[in-house]
């Protein structure tokens, strides 16, 4: 009688060479943004090297910084940060009723 554990990966975050969540789609579409970029490079009549040698240097800062946000965030981190800039910096109120209503 065998035993099998089936979805053993349920409820947690799709994780790929260590990145998670969001920043595997950051990283698609700026490798995408990459490859489309090399294309039209290309189409112009850059030639090959030359175009390969201005990829590098966008391909690998966009590895850099994606797998730095990646470690520096989480797998939330980063939308709890965009969310926090739409918190007020203060509250004005004009009476003091609603406090005044929270004594019993």
């Amino acid at each position: 009688m065998a035993l099998y554990q089936i979805n053993k990966g349920i409820n947690k975050p799709i994780e790929f060479k260590g990145l998670k969540a969001q920043y595997i789609g950051y990283l698609a579409a700026g490798l995408v943004l990459l490859l489309i970029s090399f294309a039209v490079m290309y189409i112009l009549g850059v030639p090959v090297m030359a175009c390969i040698l201005i990829i590098i240097s966008p391909g690998s800062g966009l590895f850099y910084q994606v797998f730095r946000l990646n470690h520096k965030y989480g797998e939330h981190g980063l939308m709890k940060k965009a969310a926090k800039g739409y918190l007020p910096n203060h509250l004005k109120f004009s009476t003091r009723k609603l406090f005044l209503r929270l004594k019993h």
